[in-house]
């Protein structure tokens, strides 16, 4: 796919016990290259986004997050959610930087797990891999995105 070559693989993880309060135990395809993804096997401090390339308010948060990830202060994962085009979302998530590991979920796998309505939402993952904090909707500014790290993972930018 044109601009997969912008992105991270995705990365294999030992296998681990799923935790209480923790991501679901599904594995969902990468976007781009690397092995399936076990959402239960990782642990943070971890960032995920959700988020699709038709959906305009993720594209007002990608430059927070590609801030976030160029940091390396956390590990980052975005998961490309209810998406038809997945050759569409690689172009966008190489055109706005967001260069760290994605996968592809196009049936909804997540949706009951961390409540999803719709993208974009922002998961903050502890280093026990327990969801620390779920935030629904779109990040307004870098600020809130560091402010949400230091209080929800306790990680400063």
């Amino acid at each position: 796919m044109a601009g997969a070559d912008k992105l991270k693989a995705c990365p294999s993880a030992p296998s681990k016990p799923p935790v209480s309060n923790g991501l679901p135990d599904i594995s969902l395809p990468c976007l781009g290259s690397g092995p399936d993804v076990r959402l239960a096997d990782l642990r943070g401090p971890l960032v995920i986004n959700v988020w699709a390339q038709w959906c305009g308010p993720c594209r007002d948060e990608a430059p927070y997050l590609a801030a976030l990830a160029k940091s390396g202060k956390v590990t980052m994962l975005g998961i490309d959610y209810d998406d038809p085009r997945p050759e569409l979302a690689v172009k966008f998530a190489a055109e706005e930087g967001l260069a760290y590991p994605h996968v592809v979920d196009q049936d909804k796998a997540i949706q009951r797990a961390l409540k999803v309505g719709g993208p974009p939402l922002t998961a903050f993952v502890d280093d026990k891999g327990a969801v620390a904090y779920v935030h629904h909707g779109v990040l307004t500014s870098q600020q809130q995105l560091d402010q949400l790290l230091q209080e929800k993972l306790g990680v400063t930018r």
